[in-house]
């Protein structure tokens, strides 16, 4: 079984947790294109690799934290609350 390290709850289950996206999309204002909003609704990096994720501890506090995540091993390698920036996973700095 995964454990997800909630950053407001501690280390838990998988089984316990929702995925919620990519992480750190910011929607566009309201006088966008077409065009661009086709962007914000469908394109994503799909990362081979480390990628920043939205998940929500669905069966737990409810609160919704980022997690950066190895999609090669799936791994999670570090989990952070939303509205801190992204940390760089290669030396545990934020970027």
């Amino acid at each position: 079984m995964l454990l997800i390290a909630c950053p407001y709850c501690g280390p838990r289950a998988e089984i316990e947790f929702a995925y919620g996206g990519e992480a750190h999309i910011v929607r566009p204002g309201p006088d966008v294109t077409e065009a661009e909003w086709a962007t914000f609704l469908y394109l994503r990096d799909n990362t081979k690799g480390v990628l920043a994720e939205r998940w929500r501890h669905a069966h737990g506090c409810g609160r919704f934290f980022n997690a950066l995540r190895d999609t090669r091993t799936d791994q999670f390698v570090e989990t952070y609350e939303i509205g801190t920036p992204r940390p760089d996973a290669r030396q545990g700095k934020a970027a």
